[in-house]
């Protein structure tokens, strides 16, 4: 989501340096404390990181299934290659991304160069932090812009958007901006109907595994992504 604690893992994309110092203010806002999740009594939880074991990467299904997908994200999405589910090829991610800075930095051509059959988009985390008075109304603006571009340099790929994962509550009280976290979801949902674009809301994969986060309440540990290429499997083209 924001950009990365200690716990989380580096970025592999560069940007400029009027950018970075632009995410500066950002930088301090990561570091969220371990928290817990509410446990509805009754609500049936879905498997726990140490339930759900990484696969080696030589007998890994999901880099074969996934082959001809791109997750382009932040860096929950760069957790996919970090973690080594799926190869760096099918990962355009990194600490801090928006929807924005995806459409002024060089991820359109790096997206059209590796030509998927498929896009996996998973933006937001950090665009609902961004400091203008209506960050959800400017960020699916420039989601849009996306979109519409992405459409353009690859016509065949079906583009899927993928919904912002919830934090903890920890986290939640010390960056309340992401009580948001829903509410933007919404607005996701509702670009996806009028872009016709897929989409897929992932809140129930983590909503009541506390287990599955990484200390700062925000990132997740390794199992989390085999849970969620199984939730995606269906989706693929």
């Amino acid at each position: 989501m924001k950009p990365l604690t200690a716990t989380s893992q580096t970025s592999h994309t560069a940007y400029t340096k009027w950018a970075a110092a632009a995410f500066a203010g950002l930088l301090a806002l990561s570091l969220s404390a371990c928290g817990t999740v509410k446990q509805e009594s009754g609500q049936k939880l879905p498997l726990t990181a140490s339930q759900s074991p990484l696969p080696t990467s030589s007998t890994s299904p999901y880099k074969t299934l996934f082959k001809s997908v791109v997750f382009l994200g932040d860096s929950i999405t760069e957790g996919l290659s970090f973690h080594d589910v799926l190869d760096k090829a099918n990962v355009l991610a990194g600490a801090g991304k928006t929807a924005e800075f995806s459409l002024m930095t060089e991820d359109i051509d790096d997206l059209t160069g590796r030509n998927p059959k498929q896009v996996f988009l998973q933006l937001g985390s950090d665009d609902i932090l961004w400091p203008t008075e209506n960050p959800k109304e400017y960020s699916l603006k420039h989601y849009k812009s996306l979109i519409t571009k992405i459409k353009e340099k690859l016509p065949n790929a079906k583009i899927t958007i993928l919904t912002v994962t919830p934090v903890t509550e920890a986290a939640e009280k010390k960056e309340p901006r992401y009580k948001h976290i829903a509410d933007y979801n919404q607005g996701l949902k509702e670009l996806a109907a009028s872009e016709k674009t897929g989409f897929v809301d992932l809140t129930s994969l983590i909503q009541y595994s506390a287990d599955l986060y990484d200390s700062d309440g925000i990132h997740f540990k390794a199992g989390y992504y085999t849970i969620l290429l199984d939730a995606l499997k269906n989706e693929v083209k």
